[in-house]
């Protein structure tokens, strides 16, 4: 089976999720996953597709039949790796007053310990009682088997308090 995952763009409108669905089924993927969402009137996203080997060509042919309402692009994935070979997953929840920057170095410091994102939620709101702006994100990310968190746990600690946002490791 290929994994293929799928990066799409195009103006908001109805039916844009369906008519992707639609090609992908057409030939006979499998839709597995996706992120999908539409951000100031664009939708954008990315979705895991398996398909038979000797369908690709054919889902990569209905796809382009999408041109001029999404714009997609395939790119090859790999199989997914056993659970077994992950210790543990850590997700990383950020609250504070927005300002530039904050998602720089939050992933920093995820970067700088050689670890890697798996998601990564993120959002503005209107702060309830105080007036001005709130920044919320939700990072996870994955440490190797055998790896111990307290690193990674105390350099996001220490950012926290320097650029002053809350941050919850769970």
């Amino acid at each position: 089976m290929a994994h293929l995952v799928l990066t799409v763009v195009g103006d908001d409108r109805p039916g844009l999720v369906n008519a992707l669905a639609e090609q992908v089924s057409a030939v006979g993927g499998n839709w597995e996953r996706s992120e999908l969402a539409e951000l100031a009137g664009a939708f954008a996203g990315i979705v895991l597709v398996t398909i038979d080997d000797d369908r690709e060509a054919d889902l990569v042919a209905a796809l382009e039949g999408l041109d001029g309402m999404l714009r997609v692009a395939v790119h090859g994935g790999r199989a997914i790796a056993s659970a077994d070979a992950v210790e543990r997953s850590l997700e990383v929840t950020v609250l504070g007053n927005d300002r530039p920057g904050i998602v720089r170095d939050v992933t920093a410091a995820i970067a700088a310990h050689t670890l890697s994102i798996d998601t990564f939620r993120s959002r503005t709101l209107d702060a309830p009682m105080a007036g001005g702006t709130l920044f919320e994100a939700t990072v996870a990310f994955r440490l190797p088997a055998g790896a111990d968190a307290a690193p990674v746990t105390t350099a996001l600690e220490e950012l926290a308090g320097e650029i002053q946002v809350d941050l919850t490791v769970a």
